[in-house]
């Protein structure tokens, strides 16, 4: 027996450091969610809250006032600062800094978005430069980031020419997007009022950052509307949500070139109705795609993404129990995703089944104003 008892006072100390070591490998108990939205209604500007991986549940840290319209933003890699567009028709965007581990944002400064309406905008890694798509002018901007975390006035503006069939959404160009590729030698900048992604160089320490990558573009059926992308997890395959057509179209994709191979609706069999998609993301596992609907549909709809080829499978269409899912997130675990409903001032918590990719309620709801973007940080 004291020989049983001297091998488990020996062996505690090596369990224990195991077990350490165990649980550092599982990552980050919590997150900051940082919430983007539109202040014409009840909210006042950016909102961060405490994540909490093993629930889901959320707390409210902070939120930030005096900035309009904050729509769409991101956070920089470093995790020290974050830019929001301020989507006016004299566009604008601004800098913060940001402190993870309490949530808080302070004001650095702000400069123009060089067009009219900013929707998105996206940082290199190295945060040398915030590519900015101005939606109403059709423009998209560069603006340089000073090592304080501030932003410079742009240096370059491209200008999308052309319309679409749709006359109400497609009289003139509108870029709605403006995102690297995952090496981030390409930006891929879409434009839902011409049908078209165009297709940059990048290079971060010129003066001038992009220049017409060749091709130059990738054609989308007429009146579609391109809207957001997302690459798969091995980086060879990209999805593209076209917003009045509510498809999925998929590419194979190497060093700048997009070579489409699948078009995926997103509607329902026999669906007449009004519609317009939003949001795409794959999960961070590579195994599944996710795009949300809004308007007279209002959902989450879930594919399974082919490991060998990249193709699209349907698997669910769940409710957002909201009306206008503007954007969603899924946690870096994997196992959550917030949907944020924008017209009806609310954000839920969805379970994700990692096995299926299904989603499912939780019954945890958040209620905030116009929330449009949404962006997980490690907060420990």
């Amino acid at each position: 027996m004291k020989k049983v008892l001297l091998m488990i006072a020996l062996l505690s100390p090596l369990l224990s450091s195991a077990q350490n070591k165990s649980n550092k490998k599982t990552g980050p108990k919590t997150y900051d969610l940082v919430v983007g939205t539109y202040t014409t209604g009840k909210s006042k500007g950016i909102v961060v809250y405490r994540f909490y991986v093993e629930s889901g549940k959320l707390a409210y840290l902070s939120e930030i006032d005096d900035v309009t319209n904050p729509s769409y933003l991101t956070v920089s890699k470093n995790n020290h600062f974050i830019y929001a567009v301020n989507e006016l028709p004299k566009g604008e965007v601004s800098a913060f800094s940001f402190d993870a581990k309490t949530g808080k944002m302070a004001f650095i400064n702000k400069q123009s978005s060089a067009g009219a309406d900013p929707c998105y905008i996206a940082v290199d890694k190295d945060q040398k430069n915030a590519l900015v798509a101005n939606y109403s002018s059709g423009t998209v901007a560069v603006l340089p980031i000073n090592k304080d975390g501030s932003l410079g006035a742009a240096i370059q503006t491209i200008k999308g020419e052309g319309s679409g069939p749709n006359k109400d959404r497609q009289a003139s160009a509108h870029a709605h997007m403006s995102a690297f590729s995952p090496d981030e030698k390409y930006v891929f900048y879409n434009d839902l009022g011409t049908d078209k992604v165009n297709i940059f160089r990048y290079h971060a320490g010129k003066e001038v950052p992009l220049v017409p990558a060749d091709p130059a573009s990738v054609s989308v059926e007429a009146g579609a509307g391109p809207r957001h992308i997302d690459f798969s997890a091995d980086k060879k395959h990209a999805y593209l949500l076209t917003e009045m057509g509510s498809s999925v179209v998929m590419y194979d994709y190497n060093n700048g070139k997009l070579t489409q191979k699948q078009v995926i609706t997103m509607l329902p069999d026999g669906f007449k109705g009004q519609t317009g998609a939003a949001a795409i993301h794959v999960s961070p596992d590579g195994r599944f795609l996710y795009a949300s609907n809004r308007l007279e549909t209002n959902e989450i709809v879930v594919y399974g993404i082919n490991q060998e080829n990249g193709m699209l499978t349907f698997v669910q269409r769940q409710s957002s129990y909201g009306k206008n899912p503007r954007d969603f997130a899924i946690d870096p675990t994997g196992k959550f995703m917030i949907v944020a409903n924008q017209n009806s001032d609310n954000m839920y918590v969805f379970r994700i089944d990692q096995s299926s990719g299904r989603i499912s309620q939780t019954g945890i709801k958040i209620d905030i104003g116009n929330p449009v973007c949404l962006k997980f940080v490690p907060s420990e």
